[in-house]
């Protein structure tokens, strides 16, 4: 990734949140956010805000299609676990961007953190329902034993 500094200006943030939508270096992106800030002004506040929410979600719902393609191709147990750790990897990375987002208040922080653990939560939910059809068990095993929001 190209020498950058951590993010001050909401143009800058929003350069680091199209790179965090499209993946491009996660782990600088990362980086940078976390050390970044923001003056935490009206307008420019709520703009941040939902522009980061968008982004984390579409990275939610991009995991997810990644892991129902992924899963859906799966020829045996070993590539089921692989998509299943896969997307707890997704999962965590966006929690860990958010909680170490310190240009963000705590109170706004919180409230996107939760938004991700609660995806984690309802696609580990969906996970075991659909796991119950599965009459071996071997399904219901390997996503309780490789579950998505553990973390």
């Amino acid at each position: 990734m190209y020498n950058m500094n951590p993010p001050k200006t909401y143009s800058e943030w929003v350069t680091l949140l199209d790179m965090l939508r499209n993946k491009t270096d996660d782990a600088a992106v990362l980086g940078l956010m976390s050390r970044g800030n923001l003056a935490w002004q009206s307008g420019v506040a709520e703009r941040f805000l939902q522009k980061l929410m968008e982004t984390v979600n579409y990275r939610l719902n991009a995991a997810s299609d990644k892991f129902d393609k992924d899963n859906g191709r799966a020829r045996d147990e070993g590539a089921v676990v692989r998509a299943l750790l896969a997307l707890r990897k997704e999962f965590k990375f966006l929690a860990d961007l958010i909680t170490n987002l310190n240009a963000v208040p705590e109170e706004q922080r919180q409230q996107i953190y939760q938004m991700v653990i609660d995806h984690a939560n309802n696609v580990q939910r969906s996970l075991e329902d659909s796991a119950k059809s599965d009459r071996s068990g071997k399904m219901s095993s390997i996503v309780r034993n490789h579950k998505v929001n553990k973390f």
